[in-house]
């Protein structure tokens, strides 16, 4: 993923004031407010929102922060503690408005109008530990290949295949009551709250569905959904063909027992594979075949819609084979193959959010509500980065980004630091031994000859005229 920072930053932005200016060009506030983030009494909703967007460049937690006397807000803990619990908050609308309003403003203007835009849908395990930590549950991490505790998050984005914005999620937990290790607090089931919770434990296709019906509801739209074979279902690639009007580019399950309409027969993917002659040579798929896929009420076919299957070699095994299914029958072979690889854009996605911002070490509450509005602020981080990479234009990556905006708060914490130590030092010396100007100058000049150059260069030469003056 390519970005510019020669055009983000200049060599003394503060990546703070960024943030600033992407809160007021979206109007964050404003969407707070219609989430019903909004101030009761004591300091104003945005102020606190700030500062969490900001804990991403931060390398050390508010807590040991605040113990070591470097926390310089004016609101306590206790104050973030409390935001970060509203059960009140609708974390998961404020995403949706947000993320809309970034693609129809700022991403759509700027973009050639053949450019295909897509959903992609996937989820990421998020292992956390704690006996009391609210729904959490044992599952099976697919990465590891290991049981744990923890979630599933389950998160839909937005991508033209050069920028990628996060739209919504949903942290899921298990529908198995002998698997959830702490049962979910008790809200009302019409409340915010509650509605979360419900959705935490119902089966992944059906919020996959969920989640897409709540995007366009907030004005979403792309031309198709790209996600890989858990979610590739006949029933659910249906529902999102008839029911969203979107057409859908999936992996599929080398399974017996998912079956397709293929020459008048119910037929699974393998043995239609092994029953048709594959192409030879140094084609890019091997096989392509038009099937059909039927939905069925009390045993009658209530509806059909066609589909195309296309085989692919493994490039991890050429001797095996994966297979892609495509609603939309108009583009060709090479097309879908081309398409799906847009997919890669969510785990370019969940690997920035765990590696840079902080996605599995931020949050340590075992309140579920905490942990929604956690992955509510690291969607916006990722925002930031995504906006601040659009406008870019040499090839660094948003990784580098991050690292270029962590490397400038860093630089400015050193010098500035440093340069206060220095002055009220020097001006002591100088007050004691009741020294002249010129021979205040003198003794910098000598003190500054025996530093390190590292260090001569971050304070020269705006610390030795501030003490000259």
């Amino acid at each position: 993923m390519a970005t510019t920072l020669s055009q983000v930053l200049d060599d003394t932005q503060d990546p703070k004031d960024t943030i600033r200016i992407f809160l007021h060009q979206f109007g964050v506030g404003d969407l707070l407010r219609k989430c019903r983030a909004h101030k009761i009494k004591g300091f104003p909703v945005l102020q606190i929102f700030t500062y969490l967007l900001g804990c991403m460049f931060s390398p050390i937690s508010t807590y040991m922060s605040m113990k070591i006397g470097s926390f310089k807000e004016a609101f306590s803990k206790n104050t973030i503690y409390r935001f970060c619990n509203d059960s009140g908050i609708n974390w998961h609308k404020f995403v949706r408005l947000l993320s809309e309003r970034i693609i129809s403003s700022f991403m759509r203007p700027v973009t050639s109008e053949d450019r295909v835009e897509y959903f992609v849908v996937d989820d990421t395990p998020f292992p956390k530990s704690g006996k009391k930590t609210e729904l959490v549950s044992k599952f099976f991490n697919h990465v590891n290949m290991k049981h744990q505790l923890g979630y599933r998050i389950l998160t839909l984005i937005w991508t033209d295949g050069y920028s990628s914005i996060p739209v919504d999620f949903s942290p899921l937990s298990s529908r198995k009551a002998d698997l959830v290790v702490c049962e979910a607090r008790k809200y009302d089931k019409r409340s915010i709250a509650g509605r979360i919770r419900k959705e935490a434990q119902q089966k992944a296709p059906e919020v996959m569905l969920a989640l897409l019906r709540k995007a366009i509801h907030a004005g979403h739209s792309a031309k198709y959904v790209l996600f890989d074979s858990w979610f590739a279902t006949p029933k659910g690639i249906t529902a999102i063909k008839q029911e969203l009007a979107l057409d859908v580019i999936a992996m599929l399950k080398k399974s017996g027992k998912v079956f397709y309409a293929y020459n008048g027969q119910q037929l699974d993917i393998k043995k239609i594979y092994s029953m048709n002659r594959k192409r030879r040579g140094r084609s890019k798929y091997l096989l392509s075949v038009e099937v059909s896929l039927l939905q069925k009420k009390n045993g009658t076919v209530v509806s059909s819609i066609p589909a195309r299957i296309v085989y692919v070699r493994n490039t991890a095994n050429r001797k095996d084979w994966v297979a892609l299914i495509s609603t939309d029958t108009g583009i060709s072979e090479e097309e879908i193959i081309q398409r799906y690889g847009a997919r890669w854009n969510i785990e370019v996605y969940f690997k920035t959010c765990k590696q840079y911002l902080k996605m599995l070490t931020e949050c340590n509450s075992p309140s579920f509500d905490a942990f929604t509005c956690h992955l509510a602020i690291v969607a916006v981080r990722y925002m930031i980065l995504s906006v601040r990479h659009r406008e870019s234009s040499d090839d660094r990556t948003i990784g580098e980004l991050f690292w270029l905006f962590t490397a400038e708060v860093s630089e400015i914490s050193f010098d500035h630091s440093l340069w206060l130590i220095l002055s009220v030092l020097l001006e002591t010396v100088q007050a004691f031994f009741h020294m002249s100007d010129s021979q205040m100058e003198e003794f910098i000049a000598s003190f500054m000859s025996r530093l390190p150059e590292q260090i001569r260069k971050a304070l020269q030469p705006n610390f030795v005229g501030s003490i000259a003056a």
